[in-house]
């Protein structure tokens, strides 16, 4: 029997305007390759909540889903990997994640949030005091296996290369649409990958 320890649990955060169906690709293709997957629907979805209070739902879930001593991996996609990252940085996430991995993220905010007043998009504009905050002590994510999976053609997150980050892996993918990036079988590859790291 597989203990707490040892099961693979990966949880997928969605992004901006989106519910968990976003993942109706990757999930499937995750469960194939023998990983527990769950996911949420962040509420509401559409920027009028901060990521702080997004993140604390990640919290709520974490602890009501998995035992104290369950180590899980989690996959945000753009909104969902800042969300999730505050979640590590700044809600103890830090001790329970394995491998933390953002798709088409707006690390360093996208230009794109400055169409918006909403407060979540404020906090996704670039050098946002949210951002410039969690940006601080960025090193921390060194203690967990962190990748960033971004594409050049990302006309969402403006530019394109805000989804870097000074640590971890930044992998680069050639995918035409922002949206496209969880379903591209290029990036499920490098999930994947990374996930096992």
């Amino acid at each position: 029997m597989t203990s707490l320890r040892t099961r693979k649990c990966v949880l997928l955060i969605h992004g901006l305007n989106d519910t968990r169906a976003i993942f109706q690709i990757m999930a499937p293709s995750l469960i194939k390759l023998g990983w527990s997957v769950y996911d949420l629907d962040l509420l509401p979805s559409n920027g009028e909540l901060p990521l702080d209070k997004l993140a604390q739902q990640v919290v709520d879930y974490v602890e009501k889903t998995f035992a104290p001593e369950q180590k899980l991996s989690i996959v945000g996609f753009s909104m969902g990997g800042i969300v999730s990252r505050y979640y590590i940085q700044r809600l103890g996430g830090i001790e329970r994640v394995k491998n933390f991995i953002t798709i088409a993220s707006p690390h360093q905010g996208t230009w794109v949030a400055q169409l918006f007043n909403t407060p979540g998009c404020v906090q996704m504009r670039p050098n946002s005091a949210f951002l410039q905050d969690l940006e601080k002590d960025v090193e921390m994510l060194e203690r967990v296996n962190f990748t960033s999976i971004w594409t050049p053609y990302d006309l969402i997150i403006l530019p394109a290369n805000s989804s870097e980050l000074p640590v971890g892996k930044n992998i680069p993918l050639h995918v035409l649409r922002h949206d496209w990036m969880v379903t591209d079988p290029r990036c499920l590859k490098v999930v994947a990958e990374a996930l096992e790291e």
